[in-house]
């Protein structure tokens, strides 16, 4: 994962260090899990196609538990399809579908940094073998 992408992730860390119990830290939570998923399809060191098969098995079963306002779990379960392919490309599509519904359920700090991150994954080049 990017440092940068990193970087976007601690908003989301303090944001749940601050937040009460409920629907919002738990759809904190579940955002920042899936940023952790989309870094990891990344360059310069993306996961296995089998190992991120597994890491979203245990994501989804895991966001399955969670209570997050409807906006978002609507548009996490779109995400966790989109992520099925497991490549860079669907790890940006990713993140920017889930730009609008976090800003809507969780405020504008969040969406502001979720749409950072989405444009920071899609700066990231792949390196093509010649």
């Amino acid at each position: 994962m990017s440092d940068a992408l990193a970087r976007q992730e601690t908003v989301f860390v303090e944001a749940l260090d601050t937040a009460m119990r409920g629907p919002r830290r738990n759809g904190l939570f579940a955002v920042w899990l899936i940023i952790r998923a989309c870094g990891d399809l990344l360059p310069p060191n993306p996961v296995s196609d089998s190992g991120h098969q597994k890491r979203l098995s245990a994501l989804a079963n895991r966001l399955r538990s969670l209570s997050m306002p409807p906006p978002l779990h609507r548009a996490i379960a779109g995400t966790l399809q989109g992520l099925n392919e497991g490549t860079p490309h669907s790890a940006r599509i990713a993140l920017r579908q889930l730009v609008a519904p976090v800003r809507e359920t969780l405020g504008p700090v969040c969406g502001d940094a979720l749409d950072r991150a989405a444009e920071i994954a899609q700066q990231v080049r792949i390196s093509t073998p010649k």
